[in-house]
């Protein structure tokens, strides 16, 4: 499998995506990285909210807040694109009128996330993006809302797929090795640091 090493701020259209094989599958880890993070982890990462384009949930059963263009290029010029891992937090406030948004309480905690950064090949996105899955059943959205990510490691490439149920078996297989990659103590130790100790 062939997969792009390329900084994923110097591709400006989608790079070919190695279609996801049964063989990948099965030879899948359930812990990646090594013990500690490593440069260039960890990588910092906030901005208010975007819409997407409404299909993680819905199509994926896997929510996801996008987050704003400007906020990738620190990520976006060190690591190239595919699925990564570590904890997200949304705060308080709606960025653009300061008023509190919808998403208060136990939501506003820090838990941890799976990241997609690139084009998704399965949609044939036109356009690159972050797009976070927090591992927390939300009481409300949170449109507009801060979002601060620490991503501390890499996960695997995008792939394309024959079927949407290919992908969710993945996006679900996603989930569960970031929960147990960040189960170790250095990665344990970032969860309440989503702003790099700004928090």
């Amino acid at each position: 499998m062939t997969v792009s090493s390329e900084p994923a701020l110097n591709q400006t259209e989608p790079p070919p995506a190695p279609l996801r094989t049964e063989s990948f599958r099965k030879a899948r880890p359930e812990i990646v990285g090594p013990e500690s993070p490593e440069p260039p982890f960890p990588i910092y990462m906030s901005g208010a909210v975007q819409k997407g384009f409404g299909r993680g949930g819905k199509d994926l059963g896997c929510p996801t807040a996008n987050l704003p263009d400007e906020a990738l290029e620190s990520m976006a010029a060190v690591t190239t694109t595919g699925i990564y891992y570590g904890y997200a937090r949304v705060h308080p406030v709606i960025e653009e009128s300061g008023k509190m948004g919808d998403c208060q309480g136990e939501d506003l905690e820090t838990y941890p996330m799976v990241m997609s950064l690139g084009w998704n090949p399965f949609y044939k996105n036109e356009k690159m993006t972050a797009e976070v899955h927090i591992m927390r059943d939300f009481k409300s959205d949170f449109y507009g809302q801060k979002l601060s990510v620490v991503v501390l490691g890499y996960i695997r490439p995008e792939l394309d797929y024959t079927s949407r149920e290919a992908l969710i078996q993945d996006i679900e297989t996603d989930k569960s090795v970031a929960l147990k990659s960040l189960e170790r103590p250095a990665y344990k130790a970032y969860e309440k640091d989503c702003l790099g100790g700004k928090n």
